[in-house]
């Protein structure tokens, strides 16, 4: 089961924040076909957030047909997006990779510009 973290800090709006950490889990096999999501009541009470804040976000993945709403019974992922599982040897290296910038002094800013660069550089944009 996903557990969100929710940034109040980050700018980016708290039903965002959870329809993107759904679909990176999805992306990266942590759930599949059949998982059922955690109930707006347990997010709510995992984040302190307001509960029409889940319910916004479950509404935004299920008109994407990521998920799907079981009345009575939660809310279940339909599809996956990822072609990959998380225990893969590139999520290795970039484990290691990153532990290595982190040893050298680099902050998470410094890291995120690396990465959008190769990103960038590897995955032109408009390329899916």
């Amino acid at each position: 089961m996903v557990e969100y973290r929710i940034d109040r800090r980050s700018g980016v709006a708290t039903y965002v924040q959870i329809v993107q950490q759904t679909k990176q889990a999805l992306r990266l096999g942590l759930l599949e076909p059949g998982d059922r999501l955690p109930t707006a009541r347990e997010v709510v009470e995992a984040t302190a957030i307001n509960p029409n804040t889940v319910l916004k976000a479950y509404r935004e993945l299920e008109r994407e047909g990521l998920v799907e709403a079981r009345r009575g019974l939660g809310t279940f992922v339909r599809r996956t997006l990822g072609t990959h599982t998380a225990d893969t040897p590139l999520r290795t290296e970039l484990d290691d990779w990153a532990k290595r910038a982190r040893s050298a002094g680099l902050g998470r800013e410094d890291v995120d510009a690396f990465f959008t660069a190769v990103l960038d550089e590897h995955f032109p944009k408009g390329d899916q």
